[in-house]
């Protein structure tokens, strides 16, 4: 087991000179192992090494001789251990979620508080049987290329050295070294999903592959290599079809069905924290080829409109009342900040608008219907709604785009800039209208 664990630190690269290393040492075999292996090439890569117990208080007794066998086990190391204590039931009832996963939630809380304080790594006792259990779990599940990945042997500040051991080549090697260990008497019992794979998929698998967690092993370490790759290329096709106001479907569309597939999950997650299932995925899949909408969540929808999808978020629609231009007016609407200056750096600026309608009845507010828009360099004059329509600007974007305007002729428009009747043709007598998000919204 000693050559497979070696083999495992160097080929992903988990351990250099002078690391600070957290064992999460429960005090089973595994653990045990894990913290016997690190502790024998402590000098080799000039490891700080410590250890956290968490004590989750569910067994009573046993969970107690647990924490003092892991105190008397570091005593005997000279490593320094540090033990939490977590009503794990508790907690559980209240956030309404199983203990097994709040217990799992609590954990990983603490490896990562102790990581930050000690500027150190946190090395878990994973192995490649516990790797083959949850591609069964996952699979059981209903798993994406990213279940069948499993359990993964880097991931931020977790290590996983003993990945590609079995928990029999482990519980070998703790007999080979007459190394003592506790048992989880619920480890015993089919009370858990994990428990009942373990007993009775797993034995059954095995006896059709008696190598079968070697075999899961290579299968999720494929599976995150594709997995990889997938995800560099969907990052690229986002990046070539992002374009004003969204993503535009037809750059989108010419990739392969799988990066299709992957951006718009992802695309969900970014913009509006959604989880897509399948079905929300095939849905909007066909809205980027047909046009349409699809909700979601309560404050969320995916919207293709013009050939470009949108996650737009959902609200009541907003009216901007009147506010006068003034040398400093500065006003807050729909989460921006507008603010207006003397600025004569740059007459041309699309958001610099004359000076004279100070005194003319100027004010900002939302479009209205016979809004008319002039275009400065072709004098051209159209309703602004067309000039919108033709800048491809989203239909809920317009109803909260700011105008300055006498009357109903606009003067300037967010998204659209000014008209040939705003335009500062004197760079000494320009406003500079400035918009910006507020600090909550960035």
């Amino acid at each position: 087991m000693n050559n497979k664990f070696i083999r495992t630190v160097e080929k992903y690269n988990m351990l250099k000179n002078g690391d600070s290393v957290i064992v999460a040492l429960s005090g089973g075999a595994d653990s045990v192992a894990l913290l016997d292996t690190l502790n024998s090439i402590k000098e080799n890569y000039n490891l700080a090494l410590y250890a956290v117990h968490v004590n989750h208080g569910l067994r009573g007794a046993e969970s107690q001789r647990d924490e003092n066998f892991c105190k008397t086990l570091c005593e005997k190391y000279g490593i320094k251990l540090f033990v939490r204590h977590e009503n794990v039931a508790e907690l559980a009832k209240k956030n309404k979620i199983s203990e097994e996963l709040c217990g799992r939630n609590v954990r990983y809380t603490i490896f990562e508080e102790l990581s930050k304080e000690l500027s150190a790594k946190v090395a878990t006792a994973h192995t490649a049987s516990d790797n083959a259990e949850t591609l069964l779990f996952n699979i059981t599940r209903g798993a994406s290329l990213g279940g069948v990945s499993a359990i993964p042997p880097v991931r931020g500040y977790i290590i996983r050295p003993l990945i590609e051991c079995t928990r029999a080549e482990i519980e070998q090697y703790c007999s080979e070294k007459n190394l003592e260990y506790v048992t989880d008497s619920t480890n015993l019992t089919d009370d858990y999903t994990r428990n009942k794979i373990r007993h009775n998929l797993i034995p059954a698998l095995k006896e059709i592959n008696p190598a079968f967690e070697n075999s899961a092993l290579r299968l999720s370490e494929n599976a995150r290599e594709i997995s990889d790759y997938l995800s560099d290329m969907t990052d690229k096709a986002i990046s070539e079809s992002k374009c004003n106001y969204g993503y535009d479907c037809k750059v989108l569309l010419s990739n392969h069905n799988a990066i299709i597939k992957n951006a718009v999950s992802v695309l969900c997650k970014r913009c509006a924290d959604f989880s897509a299932e399948q079905r929300h995925i095939e849905l909007i899949i066909d809205i980027m080829k047909n046009g349409g909408a699809v909700n979601l969540t309560e404050k969320y929808s995916a919207v293709s409109k013009q050939g470009i999808l949108r996650f737009v978020f959902s609200n009541e629609k907003n009216q901007l009342e009147e506010i006068k231009l003034c040398e400093n007016t500065e006003f807050e609407f729909c989460g921006k900040i507008y603010r207006v200056k003397k600025d004569n750096s740059d007459k041309e600026n699309k958001n610099s608008v004359n000076a004279d309608f100070l005194n003319k009845n100027a004010v900002f507010r939302t479009r209205q219907s016979n809004d008319l828009f002039t275009y400065p360099r072709r004098k051209i004059t159209k309703p602004l709604r067309k000039v919108m329509n033709e800048m491809k600007i989203p239909s809920e974007q317009r109803e909260k785009s700011v105008v300055l305007a006498v009357d109903n002729v606009i003067l300037w428009c967010e998204g659209v800039g000014v008209s040939a009747q705003g335009t500062a043709y004197n760079s000494d007598n320009a406003l500079k209208i400035d918009v910006s998000f507020s600090d909550k919204d960035k």
